[in-house]
């Protein structure tokens, strides 16, 4: 097997290495090829309705809260 030097590298570098691999990888190609042609227009326009709907995120005091009262009416 070919070694490219990477074992010569410390776990620091080897880490940062992989960082900058993974971020050089194209998400929507890696999506693309695992995705059907409509599961991706499916996908897509989630995130676009995600994007505008911020009435649909909450943050945790508002979870605790909805889960606090949850139980108190149980």
């Amino acid at each position: 097997m070919k070694k490219f030097g990477i074992d010569q590298l410390d776990v620091q570098q080897r880490l940062a290495l992989i960082e900058e691999i993974w971020q050089s990888i194209d998400g929507e190609t890696v999506h693309a090829e695992l995705l059907s042609d409509a599961q991706l227009a499916e996908f897509e326009g989630r995130m676009l309705d995600a994007d505008l709907d911020d009435e649909d995120i909450f943050d945790l005091e508002q979870i605790e809260e909805s889960l606090a009262y949850s139980r108190r009416r149980n």
